[in-house]
C-alpha cells in the first residue's frame, strides 16, 4: 500500500448528488479494495492501482475551517468519493478533525460508510442538531462480503454499529446496495427485519454499476468460488430481470413493514 501526504486546495465541493449541498473527502485512495467500485472511472485511475495507494490530504482540517466562515450553510456528504473511515483512518483522524470543524458551525451532516471505526467519533457525531448515517451493505452473508469487499468491517461488525448510533439518538439508514445477486425473494422479509432490528430508519437500494472494467474486476474476484460467480453471470452481467423484480418485492415489503425504501438514482 503507498501512503502519501498531499495538500488540498479545497475541503468542501460542489455535490451535484441529490440531497447533498457540498462533498467532503480527506482521502484520496480506498483501503477497502471493493470490486464493484466504480470512483477509478470517475477519477480516471487504472484500476488495477485502486485499493493499493492513499494519499493524505494533511491540511484539509485547516482548509476547511477557512472555507466555513463564509460557505452557506448547507449539507455536507462525508464520502461521496472514498469512505473517511477506512483503516488509515484510524492513524490520521482527518475525519474526525473535519467534524470538529463543521460542529463548531454545525452543518448537516451525511456520513456513509462500510467501516465500525466511525464509532470511535461518536461523541461527535451525537452533539450535531442535523446528522445522518448511513451504513453500505450489499449483503448478509460474509463469505461473499469478504469476496467483493476484503478488507471493510464485517456486515455484523456494520449492523452492531448502526445499533449503537442509532440508541444515541442519531438517525441511522441503510445502504442496501449493490445488492448482491444471492438475494432471493424470499431472504428479504429477515433483510429488512435485520436493518430495522439495528435500528436504520431508512433503506436505499442500487444495483451494481457496471462502469468499464467492474464487469472484468469482479469476475476475477468471484472466479474461484464457482456457485457465487454463476450467479453474477446469470443475474448482473446478463439482460436479467433480477433487480427490477427484487427492487418491486423490497418496496412492497418495505411498505407493509413500515419502513421508508427509496432507489439511490
Amino acid at each position: 500500500m503507498k501512503i502519501a501526504d498531499i495538500n488540498c486546495k479545497t475541503a468542501l465541493s460542489k455535490s451535484n448528488l441529490p440531497g447533498l449541498d457540498y462533498s467532503l473527502n480527506p482521502y484520496r485512495g480506498c483501503q477497502h479494495s471493493c470490486a464493484y467500485c466504480y470512483v477509478p472511472n470517475v477519477l480516471r485511475i487504472k484500476r488495477e492501482d485502486w485499493g493499493n495507494f492513499v494519499e493524505i490530504k494533511t491540511n484539509i482540517a485547516n482548509i476547511l475551517a477557512n472555507e466555513l466562515r463564509n460557505k452557506k450553510p448547507g449539507v455536507v456528504g462525508i464520502s461521496t468519493v472514498t469512505d473517511p473511515y477506512q483503516p488509515i483512518e484510524k492513524k490520521y483522524k482527518l475525519t474526525r478533525y473535519c467534524l470538529e470543524q463543521l460542529l463548531k458551525y454545525d452543518f448537516p451532516i451525511h456520513v456513509q460508510t462500510k467501516s465500525n471505526l466511525i464509532l470511535r467519533d461518536i461523541d461527535l457525531i451525537s452533539r450535531f442538531e442535523d446528522i445522518e448515517v448511513m451504513f453500505s451493505i450489499g449483503t448478509l452473508n460474509d463469505s461473499e462480503r469478504k469476496l467483493l469487499e476484503p478488507n471493510a468491517s464485517s456486515i455484523q461488525e456494520r449492523l452492531n454499529a448502526i445499533k449503537q448510533i442509532s440508541e444515541n439518538g442519531v438517525k441511522t439508514s441503510i445502504f442496501f446496495g449493490p445488492i448482491y445477486p444471492s438475494l432471493k425473494i424470499q431472504d428479504i422479509y429477515e433483510t429488512i427485519d435485520v436493518f430495522k432490528a439495528a435500528g436504520a430508519s431508512e433503506i436505499m437500494i442500487d444495483n451494481f454499476n457496471l462502469k468499464p472494467g467492474i464487469k472484468e474486476n469482479i469476475e476475477l474476484k468471484v472466479k474461484k468460488n464457482s456457485d457465487f460467480s454463476k450467479l453474477f453471470s446469470e443475474k448482473i452481467f446478463s439482460q436479467s430481470e433480477f433487480y427490477n423484480t427484487i427492487r418491486e418485492n423490497i418496496h412492497a415489503i418495505g411498505k407493509n413493514k413500515k419502513i421508508c425504501v427509496i432507489d439511490a438514482f
